[in-house]
């Protein structure tokens, strides 16, 4: 990887059909050391946009990470299999009628903090900040700020019915 605004630290290790989407303008990215990204992981950083991920980070297969304006993770930071984060969605208008936008986006920054496990098929919305400390249960989707030593998870259900 050739890119002005790209830094990679030592101990780096990629696993197989990493795809790392970098527009020409991007503002920053940057892996710190000890980082560990494992099978089929998706970068996709935009112009002018900013990815930062700190030493010893581990992702786990099939996570992605979406940047239009900025992504911060913390240091010994975890992810399980199928993590996304997003710091954008699509725009859209109400009136005369409704419409969604296939070119322009909202952005609001995206950080989580220092050591903090988010579990399998967690989604991080634009916006969200996850303080240090923090366990996201599987299968959250996180779209409001976690303060720090917290733990969040789904309440969910699981109703059995005799057949």
């Amino acid at each position: 990887m050739k890119h002005k605004s790209v830094t990679v630290g030592s101990q780096f290790k990629l696993g197989h059909y990493g795809s790392f989407h970098l527009h020409d303008d991007v503002h920053q990215f940057s892996i710190g050391n000890q980082v560990t990204i494992r099978e089929n992981c998706a970068f996709w950083v935009g112009n002018n946009a900013t990815v930062t991920i700190g030493n010893r980070v581990f992702m786990n297969n099939f996570c992605s990470i979406n940047a239009l304006e900025s992504i911060e993770i913390g240091e010994n930071t975890l992810f399980g299999e199928g993590v996304k984060i997003y710091d954008h969605n699509h725009a859209y208008t109400h009136s005369p009628e409704f419409t969604i936008s296939h070119t322009e986006f909202t952005k609001k920054s995206v950080k989580i903090g220092k050591n903090c496990w988010l579990g399998s098929n967690v989604v991080v919305l634009k916006g969200v900040t996850i303080g240090d400390n923090v366990i996201v249960g599987a299968g959250c989707v996180v779209y409001q700020d976690v303060p720090s030593n917290t733990m969040i998870r789904n309440k969910q259900e699981l109703i059995t019915k005799e057949l």
